[in-house]
């Protein structure tokens, strides 16, 4: 019996199983509907990742107030922590503190008042540039899905597209100059699509100046009169004043248009 050819050299014919075996097509496995499939599908939705991502800041923020890290200019450092171990102790604290909206400045002053110009000066950077990445990462992962949708605004769109297209640019110049908080400006990067690596890149470069002034201070703050004190306050102020003048004439070009 012949299926897919006569012996005389016919058209060939398929038989009608072989037809539908090949042209079956394999469907995807249907979606859970359990109760469990539903609760993770809720549980990894981007609104309540952001939700998450509130609660933790809040969390954060209220055991900082609770703490009150501020004490380590007046209390400061424990005893049993000296050297490097200290040091390296005290830039991840830090990092977790400006995740929890501490300010910059008075983590700065400690750094200085606590280990003097070098080494507060290596945990101030260090926990400035750990405390970003995690604000990043935090912001990129719970917060980035549900939070782009929204960017509707003619200033939002513009702070996005400025940031995704020159980021480590624009990173650079927001570090350098005060006036645009470190914790509003992590979590505006982690939103856009900015990469990680500039990001950290220009938060190291563009916060050394500034926080080694801080550090400098709090390390000279018992001498208020020496020019290193006073030199660290010039380059404390004269930062701000240039920051503040360019805002107010971005501001004025921008009403015009």
């Amino acid at each position: 019996m012949l299926d897919a050819t006569t012996r005389s050299g016919g058209t060939a014919t398929a038989s009608p199983r072989a037809t539908a075996t090949d042209l079956s097509v394999p469907l995807p496995p249907a979606p859970a509907t359990g109760f469990a499939a539903r609760c993770g599908r809720f549980l990894l939705s981007p609104w309540s990742r952001l939700s998450l991502l509130v609660a933790l800041l809040l969390t954060a923020a209220s055991l900082m107030l609770a703490f009150e890290p501020q004490r380590l200019l007046t209390d400061g450092w424990p005893d049993r922590l000296g050297g490097s171990a200290a040091v390296v102790a005290y830039a991840v604290v830090y990092g977790v503190c400006t995740v929890a909206f501490v300010p910059r400045p008075l983590l700065n002053l400690a750094a200085g008042a606590l280990f003097g110009s070098q080494l507060g000066l290596g945990a101030a950077l260090g926990g400035t540039v750990l405390g970003a990445g995690l604000a990043f990462c935090l912001g990129r992962a719970l917060g980035q899905e549900a939070l782009r949708p929204l960017l509707r605004g003619r200033w939002l769109k513009a702070a996005d597209d400025q940031l995704s297209r020159h980021g480590f640019r624009s990173m650079l110049a927001a570090r350098l100059f005060p006036g645009i908080p470190f914790a509003a400006s992590n979590y505006c990067a982690a939103v856009s699509r900015m990469g990680l690596s500039p990001f950290l890149l220009a938060t190291a470069l563009g916060s050394l100046p500034n926080t080694a002034a801080y550090v400098v201070a709090g390390a000279r703050a018992s001498t208020p009169t020496s020019p290193a004190f006073l030199i660290a306050l010039a380059c404390i102020a004269v930062p701000g004043l240039v920051g503040a003048a360019v805002a107010w004439r971005k501001r004025h070009r921008l009403h015009g248009r």
